[in-house]
């Protein structure tokens, strides 16, 4: 049987979780980066360094590496720098930086799959309503977060591969939640009445692109899918949780105004909105490995290790 190979644009956090799980089940993974890094530097304990091939962005085979693909796979997010060289003709305008460099690469390449990380902060502010896939997007902040997400719907409908779009809420995981901010003295308890949002595993967010990739929709239009726990909630009470775990005492409950928080900050509680997932468990057949914050942050407590 011919090696299965996979190209990721962007090996970070997310992404590196799948390629770890790609690894494990036999794939030949290459991943490209901005700046050049150790590949054992990238990869989760257990996942040899040699087993995924580093490659910078801007490299000529990373061109050979997308025709030559079975599943291809973009975490970069839509404000970054565009790599040197000059972007093919018809994508100069695109703000998304991979369709900038490799649209017409991705338009003509003979992958089985092509999945995309986008954002549910397209939705914009639902003041705590529920929204699916079909909701409207572009009422919010994140302007350049829609223009991409959009980006690649047009992409989906030129290209040959089907092409899937994952829209994802705040990512949490070992090294990367409430526990941390806890332990490093800057969680904060936001008194915000009314103020909820999702968020998700990383290991569900793996768990949900190889259930896609085993499953991929026809090509002609985009596939798109909210990937968010079930239980939407305020972020006082995740920090609330953590703390119980950690046996520490609560942060003091603060006004946003008091918290002093940055504009980056503050930005994001001017949005609150609950996400349904229902496509992903009824289309994938995909379950939840941490439906909630508190299955999750009690997953990353004990990836852990006692030595904490």
């Amino acid at each position: 049987m011919s090696t299965r190979r996979c190209l990721i644009f962007g090996l970070g956090y997310t992404a590196r979780r799948l390629a770890a799980r790609l690894v494990r089940e036999g794939w030949q993974v290459t991943g490209t980066r901005r700046a050049p890094a150790a590949p054992e530097a990238l990869l989760p304990e257990g996942v040899p360094g040699g087993a995924v091939e580093i490659l910078r962005f801007d490299d000529p085979a990373v061109a050979a590496r997308v025709a030559e693909a079975e599943a291809i796979l973009s975490s970069v997010p839509p404000d970054g720098v565009p790599p040197d060289g000059v972007p093919p003709d018809g994508d100069s305008g695109l703000p998304d930086p991979v369709l900038r460099a490799y649209g017409a690469a991705l338009r003509a390449a003979p992958a089985r799959w092509i999945g995309y990380l986008s954002s549910t902060g397209v939705y914009g502010d639902t003041r705590g309503a529920w929204v699916d896939e079909t909701a409207p997007v572009g009422g919010g902040r994140r302007s350049a977060r829609v223009e991409a997400d959009l980006a690649w719907q047009a992409l989906a409908r030129e290209a040959r591969a089907p092409v899937h779009i994952f829209r994802l809420p705040g990512i949490y995981g070992p090294g990367r939640s409430a526990l941390d901010r806890v332990r490093e003295g800057t969680a904060h308890r936001i008194h915000l009445p009314g103020h909820v949002f999702c968020r998700i595993h990383v290991d569900d967010i793996a768990g949900a692109l190889l259930a896609s990739l085993a499953r991929p929709d026809a090509p002609g239009s985009a596939a798109l899918y909210n990937v968010a726990d079930d239980e939407p909630a305020s972020g006082a009470a995740v920090t609330e949780y953590a703390c119980d775990l950690l046996g520490r005492p609560y942060p003091p409950l603060q006004t946003l105004e008091a918290a002093g928080l940055s504009p980056m900050a503050r930005g994001f509680y001017a949005e609150s909105r609950r996400v349904r997932n229902d496509r992903l468990r009824q289309r994938l057949g995909y379950r939840l490995l941490y439906p909630t914050y508190r299955e999750g942050l009690r997953a990353c407590l004990d990836a852990e290790g006692p030595e904490r």
